[in-house]
């Protein structure tokens, strides 16, 4: 260790969770994970844990044994990261992080919508925009909706769009997702004309395209017109939340005969094995294409 430098975890920590900010572009909510999991860590072992050895660290994960399999990957992460920092800083001449588990903890597979869903969802939109008089908060949730479900967007993408961030005569915007990353978003031409009507609808001096109060429509509240919207269509609300309208987004666009790795760029995935998880929507449908189409088929026929 570097004798030269203070090894006390909280300022070693806190350099820690500055690095990756500053120079890793972590997204807010990861640096506020592994700020939780090493101080924790850190309490675990009596404030010892910038110079924890590799016994120290086998007992930590010892007792992480109720925890479920993403939360281990998740805290063997934050401090593998955190030692290999320590090593790179010069504050160690080692990196005990082997010692950590490795659960290997497997993708969930996400909530699927079918298309008959998604019909329900925006013919009860559609009775709605039929009533008169018309409710602009409707309006709104029709933009909502489209944008969800026609781009792909993440709650928090979506409710903090600048007033002014989709035109009539573009069909993209740009975003800035995780990590500070920007993507192309497609905007669909049905998307396009909801939020002009919503618009009309929004003073011109406010700052977001869906105002509420001072600030922006909060993912909370996001979260309950989704869920509200479902049970109105006879959805059960637990299947459907804006997340879930993302990934009928992914799935459908693959069943569409979409590209793997457009869409990893429409969706703004910086690991292509995050995107990967949706082709899994697929697979019943690329066996029956290889029964049915395959040339060997005739030659070969299936067993009774």
């Amino acid at each position: 260790m570097n004798a030269d430098t203070p090894l006390d975890d909280p300022a070693l920590i806190e350099r820690f969770l500055e690095m990756l900010a500053a120079e890793a572009g972590a997204a807010r909510n990861t640096i506020a994970a592994y700020a939780s999991d090493l101080r924790l860590a850190s309490e675990d072992l009596d404030a010892k844990l910038a110079r924890a050895d590799e016994r120290d660290l086998a007992r930590l994960g010892d007792g992480w044994g109720d925890l479920s399999r993403s939360t281990v990957a998740r805290k063997s992460a934050a401090l593998r990261r955190f030692f290999a920092f320590l090593a790179d800083e010069g504050h160690r001449a080692d990196d005990p992080g082997a010692a950590l588990p490795r659960p290997g903890a497997r993708r969930s597979l996400p909530k699927v919508l079918s298309h008959s869903d998604v019909d329900r969802l925006f013919a009860t939109i559609a009775e709605r925009l039929a009533r008169m008089p018309l409710d602009p908060n409707d309006l709104r949730l029709a933009a909502l909706v489209e944008l969800l479900y026609g781009s792909g967007l993440r709650a928090t993408e979506l409710v903090s769009l600048p007033r002014n961030a989709i035109q009539p005569d573009r069909p993209y915007i740009i975003v800035k997702g995780k990590g500070g990353r920007e993507r192309l978003a497609p905007i669909s031409d049905r998307a396009r004309a909801a939020v002009a009507a919503w618009r009309a609808h929004v003073a011109s001096d406010r700052a977001w395209l869906f105002p509420s109060g001072k600030a922006h429509l909060s993912r909370v509240r996001l979260h309950q017109l989704i869920k509200a919207l479902a049970a109105e269509a006879g959805i059960p609300p637990d299947r459907v939340s804006p997340h879930v309208l993302r990934h009928a987004f992914a799935t459908h666009l693959l069943e569409g005969g979409a590209d793997l790795r457009a869409l990893q760029a429409m969706l703004g995935h910086a690991d292509i094995a995050t995107t990967e998880i949706y082709t899994h929507v697929d697979a019943k449908r690329l066996v029956e294409l290889v029964n049915t189409r395959h040339p060997l088929v005739d030659e070969f026929p299936r067993r009774p």
